[in-house]
């Protein structure tokens, strides 16, 4: 018999990155210096996630809030963000990482919106692993867009209210063509999702660190990760029935 996929197996990573901010300022630094060097945690992170055989990383990049951040900041994040996907595509597709993109990410300023458009084109062709920006995302507001989708569908004569499941209903979120995630992590000490894929994360495994984003390592992902592989995913059965369904198909 085919063995089932193994509940303990992580294949998606999904991390609020917090406290960019907080760590420049302890240090006396602007906060976007904050904001810069969780930059380059991205790229530890990513290279983790590869050793680690993680092969789905989504990272919550700008809130559908954070506009409502002091202009300046806005701008300098817009523009961190335009270095960022012009100094990693590259390397991206050596990788062989696809870039996804989720959120309202075509409302950013439009230098920005070219070059991720330009950074998801010139990795279409990849499918070892995956990145995804959250970009303009809130969960609730994704929630919003996709039940209009689905009502639109319905007066088209696609889809049947009757007819109507999560499975079905999950087709209109933007993560259609991503798995949910099975481990969500947040940095910097916060004990909360803050709009960030509820929908998704019904089933996840959560994960919060003290640590700050510009300073979360290759060893805090390891920490996070066995912590993972320690706890027991039961989806709603006793541990029993979860051993005894494990037994059959194994």
């Amino acid at each position: 018999m085919t063995a089932a996929r193994n509940e303990n197996q992580l294949d998606h990573v999904a991390i609020i990155m917090d406290g960019n901010g907080r760590w420049a300022k302890a240090r006396g630094l602007p906060r976007i210096e904050g904001h810069r060097r969780g930059g380059d945690t991205v790229r530890t992170v990513l290279d983790a996630c590869n050793e680690f055989g993680i092969r789905y990383l989504t990272l919550f990049a700008f809130s559908s809030e954070n506009w409502k951040r002091p202009a300046d900041e806005v701008g300098s994040l817009m523009n961190l963000l335009v270095r960022f996907l012009t100094r990693e595509t590259s390397a991206l597709v050596r990788r062989g990482v696809r870039l996804h993109a989720i959120g309202q990410w075509r409302d950013l300023p439009p230098k920005a919106r070219a070059a991720l458009e330009r950074a998801m084109a010139h990795t279409a062709h990849c499918d070892e692993r995956h990145l995804t920006l959250a970009l303009s995302y809130g969960s609730r507001q994704e929630a919003a867009s996709a039940a209009r989708a689905y009502a639109e569908a319905v007066l088209r004569g696609e889809e049947k209210p009757e007819e109507c499941s999560w499975e079905r209903f999950s087709r209109y979120l933007d993560t259609r063509d991503l798995p949910d995630p099975d481990l969500i992590i947040r940095t910097s000490g916060e004990s909360r999702l803050s709009n960030f894929l509820m929908l998704q994360g019904a089933y996840s495994e959560l994960y919060f660190s003290p640590v700050p984003w510009p300073e979360f390592g290759r060893e805090h992902l390891l920490e996070a990760v066995n912590c993972f592989k320690r706890r027991e995913r039961r989806y709603g059965l006793t541990g029993e029935q979860l051993h005894e369904k494990a037994a059959v198909v194994s």
